[in-house]
């Protein structure tokens, strides 16, 4: 029984969410599986991945195919480099111990980049937020001074009205006199 590690599309339309599996090749995509080794959450960035890396290196050992999504997120959180370091191991080429180093460290900087991407994009968001609370600041100030304008130029006109309606009333009596 050839036996693929592939995904399994849950979630609502437009709203992807997978189950990272180990089925049988001939089972449809969304059908039986023998083994449930994680989820994908492409909905936020970064993408949430959760993954059970013994799980998935002990599906590599027994032959399991990814596919190339399922092999793309398998070398993200180190299950392939984990299983080529087994290889090794299993060769005599390196200690259990230095494969777990190697491993350790790998992490470590996978780690430290998808936190800097993290905190960049969340810099990013918290920048364009405030560029556009200071665009809208100054929307408002000219707004108010556009409306105190306004408020000023009917107050002279106004002004003017009711100066010139004395005048006028003056010089009607004038002429009824």
């Amino acid at each position: 029984m050839p036996v693929k590690i592939r995904l399994q599309r849950h979630g609502k339309k437009g709203k992807p969410f997978y189950w990272i599996v180990a089925a049988d090749a001939r089972s449809k995509r969304d059908g039986k599986f023998l083994e449930k080794i994680g989820t994908y959450n492409p909905n936020t960035n970064p993408a949430t991945i959760d993954l059970n890396l013994d799980g998935a290196v002990q599906w590599l050992h027994n032959g399991a195919q990814p596919t190339d999504t399922a092999r793309a997120i398998l070398s993200y959180k180190g299950a392939l480099l984990k299983h080529h370091l087994d290889g090794g191991v299993r060769k005599g080429a390196l200690t259990q111990e230095q494969a777990d180093a190697k491993l350790a460290t790998w992490l470590e900087e996978k780690t430290g980049k998808v936190d800097a991407k993290k905190d960049g994009l969340s810099k990013a968001q918290a920048y364009a937020r405030a560029k556009a609370l200071q665009a809208e600041k100054e929307a408002n100030e000219k707004r108010i001074a556009a409306q105190a304008e306004a408020a000023k130029a009917a107050e002279a006109t106004e002004e003017a009205a009711t100066e010139e309606a004395p005048a006028t009333e003056e010089n009607n009596e004038e002429t009824e006199a």
